[in-house]
């Protein structure tokens, strides 16, 4: 600014109005409060991206709870899986839970190996199930746990095909046949109607080789039979001589079967 004559020196003091000062300080406010809120939304971001990863390292178990089924008396093997984790995994069956209850087992004739690998022959038929932990190298006591289903299929199995019913004075249907063992066998087939008095008549019979990996076989039944009410029973046994084992199905009609003409 320039001086005028007779003046003192000093340069003029600027005196700005209360609106400007209100215009600065809130300028002022906003921008800080924009720093802040960059800061924090920075930080919100690295902590779920931290977080994100650490849930991408975290210790998995991979493999299906619903495993494949298995036969009696055939070999069963599979490797369960894990992702992430510290080397080296070790498995096992938890057959207590963290509350301390009792929770199931493997089906008798398999194994969990500490490497995760479950195998065996399992010894019956049924549905089994049972609880895997895997730990790996950080230390962690409970490690990762998780539940499973294997289902032991009947080696020997008998489904109604055409299911069992009343001819005129005949009784007659099919059964489907199937072996999924690794072996062929003996097989028995008979089938009986059961009068109400308890007098079984043969309905039914064959007697063959069974070749194994054979699927709904369909085996054919029927006979004429007085009139009266029956149940219709369907057996089957396979023998497989060189490994001393015998496999054992049954159908049977939910209730007795008519036979309305005849003598």
């Amino acid at each position: 600014m320039k001086r005028t004559a007779g003046s003192s020196g000093t340069l003029p003091i600027k005196v700005w109005s209360r609106p400007v000062v209100w215009e600065i300080v809130v300028a002022m406010v906003v921008v800080a409060a924009t720093i802040i809120v960059a800061g924090l939304g920075r930080g919100v971001a690295e902590a779920q991206a931290g977080a994100a990863q650490g849930d991408q390292n975290e210790l998995t178990i991979e493999s299906d709870s619903n495993l494949p089924d298995a036969y009696p008396h055939t070999p069963y093997e599979l490797r369960f899986r894990a992702r992430n984790g510290i080397p080296v995994l070790h498995w096992r069956v938890v057959k207590i839970s963290r509350r301390g209850e009792p929770l199931g087992d493997l089906p008798p004739g398999l194994k969990l190996e500490d490497s995760g690998l479950l195998h065996g022959e399992p010894e019956r038929s049924g549905e089994f199930q049972f609880t895997v932990a895997v730990i790996d190298g950080s230390g962690s006591p409970g490690g990762v746990q998780k539940n499973f289903v294997l289902r032991v299929k009947s080696a020997l199995m008998l489904d109604w095909k055409s299911g069992a019913h009343v001819n005129g004075s005949r009784i007659e249907g099919t059964v489907a046949v199937t072996n999924t063992t690794q072996d062929d066998m003996d097989l028995t087939f008979d089938v009986k109607a059961m009068a109400e008095n308890g007098r079984a008549t043969e309905i039914g019979y064959q007697h063959f080789v069974l070749k194994r990996g054979t699927i709904a076989m369909v085996l054919p039944f029927g006979e004429n039979l007085p009139h009266g009410g029956y149940l219709v029973r369907v057996d089957a046994v396979g023998e497989v001589a060189a490994k001393n084992l015998i496999y054992r199905e049954a159908l049977q009609t939910p209730g007795p079967l008519h036979v309305n003409v005849g003598p």
